[in-house]
């Protein structure tokens, strides 16, 4: 039985009107956790970078945590699961390569 395609609840969360887009839900509990790790902490650089150089590296790093959650980039739900895995596990090697 193949999967049924995600309906539009699945796919956007809709926030005083404005629509964002789910974290895919294929992602496993422990790629997950360490993806919203790495978000916390881009998110959390942002408001307390010094200067420009941090503030466009926390930047870099929350935008690699969203594109490997699924919230940017290419939607999840228009993607194989084949291009799903590569996208979170590369979203992961580079942000983990940033702690290096």
């Amino acid at each position: 039985m193949a999967p049924s395609e995600p309906t539009e609840d699945e796919k956007w969360l809709v926030v005083d009107g404005r629509r964002w887009r789910r974290t895919d839900p294929a992602i496993p509990d422990e790629e997950l956790a360490r993806l919203k790790s790495h978000l916390g902490r881009g998110r959390s650089g942002v408001r307390t970078a010094r200067d420009d150089a941090e503030l466009e590296a926390t930047r870099h790093r929350t935008q690699l945590a969203k594109v490997g959650l699924g919230e940017r980039g290419p939607k999840w739900w228009e993607q194989t699961d084949a291009e799903r895995r590569e996208r979170w596990e590369s979203a992961l090697a580079e942000l983990d390569a940033l702690d290096d």
